[in-house]
């Protein structure tokens, strides 16, 4: 009977590794390993005090997460004069995310979707999560994507994630940011594509949100095949050509879109949010910092405003 049970337990493990894959593990690198340490030596912390955070990396690893984004974030900390111990749950979310990240870009493979960049795929997903867009989301992003000729990648996928939550940060609902997404990525759009055009949607999203454009005919342009570096030229032309006519809002939409960037350029050379900076959700305005660490705060100096006293009695 134990060997029957024995036999069960392997048929049932070769048939899950069957559906997800094998997990491909991650180890920490000696060069990460060495830079963590010298950063807590010169913060004045002992060995015992990372142990835990090499811990959560090297198990992260294990189960097939990025340990490169984990232990960016570790030397992050480490570098600000964080304690190790305010760290911790930072990286517990981050790995959370990722987690989640691989939950749903798993789901995308078992119906048959390419994988492309995996690392980046999860780390732009994460990154997806951490500004907003949800599971639902995606899983209807990448029902949507199945319906074009275009054959998209997980990396793509997590790219729209990335969009529609970018362009829900400029008061664009979920549905119609999701609509105009799938219809791009089932154009074809490149990643780099769906990323500009989350940027310009939520850089214009007081005009679709007082009418002076439509996302309904922003998504027939992209359903036609307008390809994304030509959606907007018109429209940006128009607006340069009338002098003041973009005033506040489009200086204010020039920023946003530098922040967007974070000074990296989104082509498909590059890796998304290599180490997941910390100031970015907290630039685009929303409320979840979760996975923010705070440099300590400074202690106050006392009020020197009467200074006219001083080395008097």
């Amino acid at each position: 009977m134990m060997n029957g049970t024995v036999t069960r337990y392997i048929i049932l493990s070769m048939a899950l590794t069957h559906w997800i894959g094998p997990v491909q593990a991650e180890s920490l690198s000696d060069q990460d390993r060495a830079e963590i340490n010298r950063l807590r030596a010169a913060q004045g912390h002992s060995s015992d005090d990372i142990t835990p955070l090499l811990e959560q990396v090297n198990k992260a690893g294990e189960r097939g997460l990025p340990v490169e984004s984990l232990a960016n974030k570790v030397k992050e900390g480490l570098a600000k004069g964080i304690d190790p111990k305010r760290i911790d749950p930072v990286l517990r979310q981050m790995t959370f995310r990722l987690e989640s990240a691989h939950e749903v870009l798993q789901e995308a493979k078992g119906r048959g979707m390419a994988e492309g960049n995996r690392q980046r795929a999860l780390e732009t997903m994460a990154e997806a999560f951490a500004r907003g867009a949800t599971a639902d989301e995606v899983r209807e992003l990448s029902r949507l994507s199945q319906e074009g000729r275009h054959k998209a990648t997980q990396e793509e996928l997590a790219a729209g994630a990335k969009s529609l939550a970018v362009m829900k940060e400029g008061k664009i609902s979920s549905n119609d940011g999701t609509a105009l997404v799938g219809e791009g990525i089932k154009q074809g759009y490149r990643s780099s594509d769906l990323l500009d055009l989350g940027r310009e949607v939520k850089r214009r999203g007081s005009d679709f949100q007082e009418g002076r454009a439509s996302l309904k005919a922003l998504r027939e342009q992209v359903r036609r095949g307008e390809r994304g570096d030509r959606l907007f030229k018109d429209k940006d032309r128009g607006e340069s050509g009338s002098g003041s006519g973009r005033g506040e809002r489009g200086d204010r939409g020039d920023r946003d879109d530098r922040e967007d960037r974070g000074g990296r350029d989104d082509s498909d050379r590059e890796r998304v949010d290599r180490s997941d900076r910390l100031d970015r959700s907290d630039r685009s305005g929303r409320g979840d910092r979760s996975d923010r660490i705070e440099r300590p705060e400074k202690v106050e100096r006392p009020d020197r405003s009467d200074r006219s006293g001083r080395g008097r009695d």
